[in-house]
């Protein structure tokens, strides 16, 4: 079974730009080292300064290797220090 996600977040509102560049280096340096990724996407909510991001990999192993990976731990700084509060990660199960 997959192991996807939604985390919702809001951010500073001085630091949009930052986080969405951030987001956007995520995507890519996602998209081309991690196959076991099967959806990595950020979102925009509807709300002021909201941003969601939906997170789907092969395995629970392959989410923690995303975590560990070089290009993690390059970016996400940049983006975790744009968040205002924490985050909220709902954990995504198919319906069978």
């Amino acid at each position: 079974m997959a192991h996807t996600f939604i985390a919702r977040m809001k951010i500073f509102p001085d630091k949009q730009a930052q986080f969405i560049d951030a987001c956007e280096r995520m995507e890519k340096a996602v998209a081309e080292n991690e196959p076991d990724a099967l959806l990595y996407k950020f979102y925009r909510l509807r709300e002021d300064n909201a941003f969601a991001v939906i997170e789907s990999f092969r395995t629970e192993a392959a989410d923690q290797a995303h975590q560990e990976s070089s290009h993690f731990k390059e970016i996400a700084p940049a983006m975790i220090e744009c968040i205002d509060g924490g985050y909220v990660r709902e954990y995504l199960d198919p319906l069978k």
